[in-house]
């Protein structure tokens, strides 16, 4: 039995582990703030510009937290990241409000199943059901009430093109998407970005990605179609060990600063 929040074989565990999800953060990011709320939180609080790397650290750290750690780890991580988020409120938005915690939610399981059916096969509606249910954790976790969640996978999707079809951005998403594209990081991660933004700008519904105004020519079409067919064939058959390994890292730095702050047992 586990100690967590779900066991081994609950999907947003056996989806949640792989690597490649990482691909999606930019599309999460970018669909998150693609909400004038989201995006006015994150613009007037967040610390996107001085320290990505950071930032990436403490979104995955969460996550991992909430799908693979203990019950207790899920609840005390969730407990700081909601009294952090007590703290980012302005004119028109607060970031516990709870309809900013479903769309946030929301981001999360539509670009993972986007990434996860493009590499490795297409869910079933039973298995996109169960995994729906368990990713309405990531709201609820953090006080959303249960019940302005979407109630079930065929519920979202009529809420997740809803939102799609709705989404006005504003000055401060395409200001946050200028610091999430463009960061300023050391020389060797900078040589990836390219690659970063064809495959958010390939992963984001088109209606998004048309207001921010990102070029999808038939030639950046064709190299995400080719670049998305080549993970297809070689990411699923690297070792389980490779593909969990930011997963491993994420955890095992989280608890080790966790353990370097609880004080010795007399």
């Amino acid at each position: 039995m586990s100690d967590g929040l779900f066991e081994d074989d609950d999907l947003v565990r056996v989806i949640g582990r792989e690597a490649v999800l990482l691909a999606a953060g930019g599309a999460a990011s970018l669909l998150q703030t693609a909400h004038p709320k989201v995006a006015q939180g994150v613009h007037d609080h967040s610390y996107t510009a001085e320290d990505p790397l950071g930032r990436l650290r403490g979104t995955m750290q969460w996550v991992y937290a909430v799908s693979w750690g203990t019950r207790e780890e899920a609840e005390r991580l969730s407990a700081a990241v909601t009294r952090m988020h007590d703290r980012v409120t302005g004119p028109g938005y607060r970031a516990g409000d709870p309809e900013l915690q479903v769309w946030v939610a929301a981001t999360l399981f539509a670009t993972a199943v986007h990434v996860y059916e493009a590499v490795f096969r297409r869910l079933s509606g039973d298995e996109l059901a169960a995994y729906y249910e368990q990713s309405k954790v990531f709201a609820t976790i953090l006080g959303c009430p249960p019940d302005l969640m979407p109630r079930t996978y065929a519920d979202f999707r009529v809420y997740y093109a809803d939102m799609l079809a709705n989404l006005r951005i504003s000055d401060a998403s395409r200001a946050v998407a200028e610091q999430v594209l463009h960061p300023d990081v050391p020389w060797l991660a900078r040589a990836g970005l390219p690659v970063i933004r064809l495959v958010t700008a390939g992963l984001m519904p088109a209606p998004v990605r048309e207001q921010y105004g990102w070029s999808w020519t038939p030639a950046r079409r064709a190299r995400f179609r080719l670049l998305m067919r080549l993970l297809a064939v070689v990411y699923p058959r690297l070792p389980l060990r490779v593909r969990t390994l930011p997963r491993d890292r994420y955890l095992g730095n989280l608890r080790r600063r966790s353990a370097g702050r609880r004080p010795a047992m007399s």
